[in-house]
């Protein structure tokens, strides 16, 4: 049902405005023998996206190779916080290239120590030493064994892994187990006797009507836990994505302060995954910054680069000294063309006061987006997240459901009318552009999901 706009070139209005330009059919009839291609060679896992040849991106918009042009409102998922093909990056990239230094293993090079330096000087004073690899679920791994490992050096039963239902860490196999999705890990054959995942608490938990009381509801979870023999004594550390991530929801800041109140009571370590929220994107650097906590551990990846392969986890320097020398290496960690990248996008980061940037043009967003909840209540239940990251959750008009094919509709429409969005193949619209979009595309943006909306009421309300 995901992929229901896979069905061949469509003619569509032509559109040119100073941002978007649709000059041809879309799909564009001659990009077919591309995705014919792939679909040929390449395993159809790595499929699903809107039907769209990228030839180039620049700053907010991306353009094919047709003479059509969109306003990105994806970041590539929240990659290029700070713009396609920075001028900063793209020019680090043109040095390094230019140096002849590619790759290095775990050898030492100057591009590493200047990147972790300025990394250690723009993140909060607990995260003291960092740990680089490539993927964010290579980042989730580690955290987990580093939480693991310390643990262990505490208690030999003391190695239990709590996390949320829900949550995305990533596709590797201890990643896919956090999510508590039995269904979707049977392929690994077996479950982690010590991963634990709580339901997450949305806000939709409880009863209508009633002000929820969070604190009570995590001593709840945690109750629960411990009927089952998991008390805190065997429990190494909490895991959790800063928000989930197909609907941009945060936990509620209640539930969060007494999970890090019964950490700190039990020598739990706290981690967040950052991988998504991170490095300006929601109008803080850091998007567990909204709770007013301070954890142990953050995994890091997507925004931390801006552009090319970069992860990692820092932390406290008792928890990342765990692992002895060379017992923990990536083939690609520090990679120096992937360092000087992550450089020029932490000073780009700084240089455009980008967090500031995000927090006020999220105003504009959220703003713009409620105002089509207002408009079309019958399609548009909530709107989720903060600073320049929203999603829009879909109701079905006809039957009150979560409105998984609409939503589907809804982001072929916008691509049809110059704006991409992020399709998650569920009930939700995710929205995250480049924080260096300017606010009159922003604006134009949200006017193009207005008119899809405004077209869909007629054909399905």
């Amino acid at each position: 049902m995901s992929h229901f706009y896979f069905k061949g070139p469509q003619n569509v209005r032509l559109i040119k405005t100073k941002y978007r330009c649709i000059r041809t059919e879309i799909p564009v009839a001659r990009s077919m023998k591309t995705f014919q291609d792939l679909g040929r060679y390449e395993a159809r896992s790595m499929h699903g996206q809107l039907p769209v040849v990228w030839d180039r991106a620049e700053d907010f918009q991306v353009f094919d190779a047709w003479g059509n042009k969109w306003i990105d409102f994806t970041s590539t998922i929240f990659v290029t916080n700070t713009g396609h093909a920075n001028p900063r990056i793209v020019e680090a990239l043109r040095k390094g290239l230019e140096g002849k230094l590619l790759h290095t293993y775990t050898f030492a090079h100057e591009a590493r120590v200047k990147f972790l330096k300025k990394l250690h000087a723009i993140t909060p004073r607990f995260c003291e030493k960092a740990f680089l690899l490539s993927a964010g679920t290579e980042a989730t791994e580690c955290c987990v064994k580093l939480m693991r490992l310390y643990g262990l050096s505490r208690s030999p039963k003391k190695v239990g892994i709590v996390s949320f239902k829900g949550s995305m860490h990533g596709r590797t196999l201890g990643a896919e187990m956090l999510r508590g999705d039995p269904e979707g890990s049977r392929w690994i054959g077996y479950a982690d006797p010590n991963v634990h995942p709580l339901p997450f608490p949305y806000p939709w938990s409880t009863s209508p009507g009633k002000c929820p009381d969070w604190r009570a509801y995590f001593r709840r979870d945690m109750a629960a836990l411990a009927q089952r023999g998991i008390t805190g004594d065997k429990i190494s550390g909490f895991l959790i994505e800063s928000y989930q991530g197909w609907g941009a929801i945060f936990y509620p800041k209640d539930y969060i302060h007494e999970l890090v109140h019964f950490a700190r009571r039990h020598d739990i370590l706290v981690a967040f995954d950052e991988i998504q929220g991170g490095f300006a994107r929601t109008g803080k650097m850091f998007a567990y910054e909204h709770y007013g906590v301070e954890p142990d551990l953050l995994c890091l990846g997507k925004g931390l680069s801006g552009s090319l392969p970069l992860s990692a986890v820092i932390g406290r320097k008792k928890i990342l000294d765990l692992p002895g020398v060379g017992s923990m290496s990536s083939t690609h960690s520090a990679n120096p063309l992937c360092c000087a990248a992550g450089l020029a996008n932490l000073e780009e980061i700084q240089a455009k006061r980008l967090v500031s940037v995000a927090a006020r043009k999220g105003k504009i967003l959220h703003e713009e987006l409620k105002r089509l909840m207002k408009k079309y209540p019958q399609m548009i239940s909530a709107i989720m997240g903060k600073g320049m990251l929203a999603a829009i959750l879909v109701t079905d008009p006809k039957t009150g459901e979560p409105g998984d094919l609409l939503a589907s509709r809804i982001c072929e429409s916008a691509m049809q009318k110059g704006v991409l969005t992020v399709h998650t193949g569920r009930e939700s619209i995710k929205i995250g552009p480049p924080l260096t979009i300017p606010d009159r595309a922003l604006r134009e943006g949200i006017a193009v999901l207005d008119e899809c909306f405004a077209e869909a009421e007629r054909k399905y309300v």
